[in-house]
Formats: C-alpha cells, sequence, structure tokens
C-alpha cells in the first residue's frame, strides 16, 4: 500500500532541501528521496569545505542556457539577501572573499546543518539510500522505491547534473524529463579544468603547480577573462579556466595573456636603459613565476642580456606573453567539474514556477534545467531561487 504525502521530492541537495523546507512551511506533508548513504553532499565538498552559498552581485547574465532570459524572473524572486538573512538567523559567520561571493567562514557543514534544522523543523520526512523504481502519473504521482511506494499530488525533480560521480550523481533526473515528454539540451562537464596534449605537458612538466593571475579569453577574443591560473600535471586549471570552459567547445583554441597588467616591452625597453647588462631572464622572473621565465626564455633567450635585446625579440616575447596560443585537448570531464551544463530544456518549464508545461504538478529544481550558473556561487543562488519558486507555486 502507498504512503500518500502532499508532495515527493526526488534529490536531498542545495535545491531539494530548501523546496522541501519551504514547502512544508505552509503545511504541506513532503517527502524527500535520494538514493545517496549521505545528503548534501555536494554543499559539503563546495568551496574547499567552506561552501560559496551565494554571490550578492549575482544576475541573470552570470548563467549560460539556450534561453539566457529563462533564470530572470527567480532570481528577482528570490535573492541573495533574502538566503544571506537566513544564514543570518542561524549565526552563521561569512566571510566575502572576491565581490559578492560569500563563504562559510568555518565549514560548509553550516549550511547543511541550517538546511536540515530547517526541514526537521516542519516535519520534512527524508530517505537516504532509496532507489527509485517506477514513477507514473496517474491522478497523482506513484513512485515505487526500495524505501516503499508512494503517491503525491506534486512530484519535484531536484536531482543535480552529472558533475562528481563519486558523490553519486546520475542522469536520473533525464530520465524522468524524457519519460514526460521533456527534451534535454546536450549537456557537458563544465566549470572544470582543461587536458594539454603530450607534447605541451613534457615541455611545461616544470610548470606542475605554478599558479598567477592571467588574462583568459577564446580564439576570438570572446569571454575574455581575468583570474587565476594554474598549471597541473594534466593541463591547465584555477579560477580562469574553470570560468572560460563554460564557453569553450571542443577544438577551440585559447589565448592566454601571462602579464595582463603590464606591457611586456615597456617594461624591457624602460629596464634596457637602466641596466643593460642584466639578463632577460632576471628581469622577466620579477613579473611572472620564475619557472615560467625559464620556460619562455628557452633557447637563446636564457642567457641574453637586456642590451642584446633587438625588435625581433620583443616581438617574439610579446607573442609569448600576450598572446599565448593554445588549444586544450579536452577537459577532465564530470569527474572534476563544478557542475554540468546543458540538462532539462527551459522550453517546456514555466520561469515563474518551475513547473512542467507538459505534466501538471511536475517541477525541475536547480542544477538538472539548462541553467549554469559562472563559477563564484552563481549555482548555489540558482538552487535557492528555482526552489523557492517552486514551494510558492505548490503552496498556491
Amino acid at each position: 500500500m502507498s504512503q500518500k504525502y502532499d508532495v515527493i521530492i526526488i534529490g536531498a541537495g542545495a535545491a531539494g532541501l530548501f523546496c522541501a523546507y519551504n514547502t512544508a512551511l505552509q503545511g504541506k506533508r513532503v517527502l524527500v528521496l535520494d538514493h545517496a548513504n549521505k545528503v548534501g553532499k555536494k554543499i559539503l565538498m563546495s568551496g574547499g569545505g567552506r561552501c560559496n552559498f551565494t554571490n550578492l552581485f549575482t544576475t541573470h547574465e552570470d548563467f549560460t542556457s539556450q534561453n539566457i532570459h529563462f533564470c530572470k524572473s527567480a532570481l528577482k524572486q528570490y535573492t541573495p539577501y533574502q538566503f544571506l538573512a537566513l544564514v543570518e538567523k542561524y549565526n552563521i559567520e561569512y566571510v566575502e572573499k572576491s565581490a559578492g561571493q560569500l563563504f562559510c567562514k568555518n565549514s560548509s557543514k553550516e549550511i547543511l546543518k541550517m538546511l536540515l534544522g530547517e526541514c526537521a523543523s516542519v516535519s520534512v520526512k527524508i530517505y537516504k539510500r532509496c532507489e527509485i523504481q517506477k514513477i507514473v502519473k496517474e491522478d497523482d504521482f506513484k513512485v515505487e522505491s526500495s524505501c516503499g511506494n508512494f503517491e503525491a499530488d506534486f512530484l519535484v525533480i531536484a536531482t543535480g547534473g552529472l558533475s562528481i560521480p563519486t558523490l553519486g550523481a546520475t542522469g536520473f533526473g533525464y530520465d524522468v524529463a524524457k519519460k514526460f515528454g521533456h527534451k534535454i539540451i546536450q549537456t557537458k562537464a563544465s566549470l572544470v579544468p582543461f587536458t594539454l596534449s603530450k607534447k605541451h605537458l613534457e615541455k611545461l612538466s616544470a610548470m606542475a603547480g605554478v599558479a598567477l593571475k592571467v588574462s583568459v579569453s577564446l580564439r576570438n577574443g570572446e569571454h575574455s577573462i581575468e583570474d587565476d591560473m594554474l598549471f597541473t600535471h594534466r593541463g591547465l586549471s584555477g579560477p580562469a579556466i574553470l570560468k572560460l570552459s563554460a564557453y569553450w567547445k571542443h577544438g577551440d583554441e585559447i589565448n592566454i595573456n601571462i602579464l595582463p597588467d603590464n606591457d611586456i616591452s615597456s617594461i624591457i625597453t624602460s629596464e634596457k636603459s637602466k641596466h643593460p647588462d642584466k639578463l632577460l631572464i632576471n628581469i622577466l622572473s620579477t613579473e611572472i613565476p620564475k619557472k615560467l621565465a625559464s620556460y619562455i626564455c628557452n633557447g637563446e633567450l636564457s642567457s641574453i642580456k637586456l642590451k642584446q635585446i633587438t625588435q625581433e625579440h620583443l616581438r617574439t616575447l610579446d607573442k609569448s606573453i600576450h598572446h599565448w596560443k593554445l588549444t586544450p585537448t579536452g577537459t577532465e570531464g564530470y569527474k572534476t567539474a563544478e557542475v554540468t551544463s546543458g540538462g532539462v530544456s527551459t522550453d517546456n518549464v514555466s520561469s515563474k514556477t518551475m513547473e512542467s508545461k507538459l505534466e501538471t504538478g511536475l517541477y525541475f529544481i536547480g542544477e538538472v534545467l539548462d541553467v549554469t550558473g559562472q563559477l563564484g556561487g552563481y549555482n548555489f543562488q540558482w538552487a535557492w531561487s528555482s526552489a523557492w519558486c517552486a514551494a510558492q507555486s505548490i503552496n498556491k
């Protein structure tokens, strides 16, 4: 015999838990089902264990989607400041790193504890290690699972994307969407490090672990991003690279300016007049990491003095430093991706309520949708905003 609830939410991550609390707040009986052995795993590991839980300057322009306007309504209905008020209610200390990026001062465990506390306060029932076996819609939604059979008037899909499968990520939400007639926008790993060819890695082997501020963009100069970049044993990482990966497509060349705030020709020309006998590599090492300076000054440039620098040398340095072009072989994939881009098409989902236009009572929230935020707290804010809108609609 089926157990009856008003709302069943599949997925106990950020969006699912927040939707559960806000729905039950108005008296609805809410059940959350999750296949993992722990809830909120992605919350716990995010932000290096300190959870970048929102960005105060969030706008729709910080997201990619087939419909770039889709997220506007939800972000206006539930803002970063509203979520911040909840954080402050729980006396969770936070810090602002880069402009607008808010992190827990101590641990991301505090955000999960807050969400679970809110859910407990309104009697939300949560089942872990629950495998969904079948979902059908008759008069209401019927869910068969390893934890029992359940039915509800409303079904919310908050299963996330494919990113970090070791945390339990699956494509289950996409399967449910397709079952009810929804189109899936092709998914890909996003906010993810780039991999480089064996040839490049051999040349850059000594660089692993080196980090510096750069400006990166795609071949045509689009999506220019200035932030830190990190050389790894597999390729390139760091915030600048993760952000650019949201726009990168396989085969795209990237441009890297490893000295974005200065002009190398001007620096050399100035130093040449003052210290003509200084070695070029020593001057470069004051501007960029020494290992990188050594890589750029290979061959004849490794022992050349400033007084020997020609215009041809300056052109070569300008190209190497300000216009370094690389074509990644790919990305590290879902195993290290922060998020999944693509997902359930927004064409048949209400931007105001997150309800399916094809099946009454069916909702999609969070990362499962074709809405992907940039690095910096935007994806968590999308989770809160989309979840809140769904809850308000269910409670009407």
